[in-house]
């Protein structure tokens, strides 16, 4: 076990390290700089802002202080917000992004399981086809035309809900179906799938053969072998959705960690731009560790390294 997570701990590190590498690399490969705009500033200023952000040194000499400051954990100054440490963007905009993501996460697990167990508890009848349907139209929308629909008639025209803003719990409900949505019909597809394979085993057949009652077949023997495809895809959906759903987060008007993403990407605010990305790496990577670690929890035929029980 200790021998796995040194492995594990050794080849995340590493990645990150690719990471921070090649986002080093292209944002500095794009023509221009922060600084670029319509209105030209004055030679001497120009230089001044370069010389404050290390702007004006090499660029193998801008890699090295970068990694050096992020091996200390400090992603810079943001540019547009000079007040502002990207550390201090990301203190204020993650919580919100993971309040919201929870939410929804909960949202999606909750109701694509129970769905994926109906849908597979009654195979080709009309409840399996209805929610089969609604999965596909789940992953068919995209946020973007979801968001709207629901500002629209939730928020507008029946006036249940508000469309916009932060803080009060009913300022949140919206927002969360809308980024749980495609989660939700992902993880319904997977559920039922998973399930129909596990109902089939022999095990499942002696267990309904012993007089157990159906809800606690499908609940105890068959659901808990057959999430594991669920989880599998839990790693990185929980971190795209804790780190900031970008479309949603900009069309409710939350401050969320993709708010300030979008709004670097259009100031060209590089500390912020690869400060983000390298959170979200990271977010994503220990997400996935943390997933191979559940495996041997909810199978113990799986054992880390790769090695079946004998």
């Amino acid at each position: 076990m200790l021998r796995y997570v040194g492995k594990r701990l050794v080849l995340m590190l590493v990645s990150l390290w690719l990471i921070a590498s090649l986002t080093f690399v292209l944002m500095h490969s794009i023509p221009g700089d922060p600084f670029t705009s319509e209105k030209k500033l004055p030679k001497q200023t120009l230089e001044n802002l370069k010389a404050k952000y290390g702007l004006d040194k090499p660029l193998p000499a801008q890699y090295v202080q970068y990694m050096g400051n992020l091996v200390k954990f400090d992603l810079g100054i943001s540019i547009k917000s000079t007040t502002r440490t990207v550390n201090d963007i990301l203190e204020e905009g993650f919580p919100v992004s993971a309040h919201l993501g929870i939410q929804s996460i909960l949202v999606a697990l909750a109701a694509g399981i129970v769905m994926g167990m109906i849908a597979a508890s009654r195979q080709n009848q009309l409840s399996d086809y209805f929610l089969m349907v609604l999965a596909v139209i789940g992953l068919s929308v995209p946020a973007f035309v979801l968001a709207p629909l629901f500002q629209k008639y939730f928020g507008m025209k029946w006036n249940l809900l508000p469309v916009w803003g932060w803080g009060e719990f009913d300022k949140t409900i919206l927002p969360s179906i809308v980024l749980a949505f495609s989660p939700l019909a992902l993880v319904t597809r997977l559920t039922r799938s998973s399930m129909l394979e596990v109902i089939g085993q022999d095990y499942i057949r002696t267990a309904r053969a012993k007089g157990l009652p159906p809800i606690r077949v499908m609940s105890r023997h068959t659901l808990r072998n057959a999430i594991i495809p669920v989880v599998t895809i839990m790693g990185p959906l929980t971190a795209a959705i804790l780190t900031g759903s970008f479309v949603v987060e900009q069309i409710f008007a939350i401050p969320g960690l993709g708010k300030y993403f979008v709004e670097s990407i259009t100031n060209r605010d590089y500390p912020v731009i690869m400060g983000v990305t390298i959170f979200y790496s990271a977010f994503l990577i220990v997400m996935n560790f943390l997933v191979d670690l559940l495996y041997g929890w909810i199978d113990p035929r799986i054992k880390l390294g790769g090695k079946e029980a004998g």
